[in-house]
């Protein structure tokens, strides 16, 4: 039997800081989806595989702290957008990787995240990104705790993008079917609902 790579520990980032445009600036982490919040699905699947489970808010904060280990938030107030997030995640974490996951993808099972930590592993100190088909999907990723000073260096030059910053360090790819459900960003009033009804057809 061969062992498997031992899997390198990691702390958990849950993105639940924009600004909601799409939900009508409501605190989409906070939306319900199959009677639950969208953010308690994704602490339910993440919890099991960290001691740092950290939570990216902007506001609601009694809300979220229920669902995080520690929670950061932007040091700018007008939702400057996920890669603010990701930069005050990496500042925090204690562990050396950090698995970026946003808050409004439910359909997220474990045996992709066991595949990215495994992938990881095999490639110390790259950024890893799903890319799901020929689009990559950098709020899904798994980054080295090293990259902090890079991604913060790229920060006060004026990057905003989280795909340009981690491409440019070497990031390597996981690579997704197109249409993956697994990668649904129910991001959307309709997307949600969509979600309920599908839901009640598989009861």
């Amino acid at each position: 039997m061969t062992v498997p790579t031992a899997l390198p520990p990691c702390s958990v980032l849950l993105l639940a800081g924009g600004r909601g445009q799409r939900m009508g600036g409501r605190d989409k982490g906070l939306l319900e989806w199959r009677g639950k919040p969208l953010i308690a699905h994704l602490h339910a699947l993440t919890r099991p595989l960290t001691d740092e489970l950290i939570v990216s808010c902007n506001r609601n904060t009694e809300r979220y702290a229920a669902y995080a280990d520690r929670l950061v938030h932007d040091d700018s107030p007008d939702f400057p957008g996920p890669l603010a997030g990701i930069r005050a995640g990496l500042a925090a974490a204690r562990n050396p990787w950090l698995l970026v996951l946003p808050c409004d993808a439910p359909r997220l099972d474990a045996g992709l995240l066991y595949s990215m930590r495994q992938n990881a592993a095999d490639h110390p100190g790259q950024p890893l990104l799903l890319r799901q088909g020929e689009q990559w999907e950098p709020l899904f990723c798994l980054l080295p705790k090293s990259l902090g000073p890079a991604l913060e260096r790229a920060w006060q030059d004026g990057e905003r993008s989280p795909r340009r910053v981690l491409l440019a360090h070497k990031a390597t790819a996981l690579q997704c079917p197109s249409e993956d459900p697994r990668l649904a960003n129910l991001n959307t009033p309709q997307l949600l609902a969509d979600g309920e009804n599908e839901a009640s057809h598989h009861n």
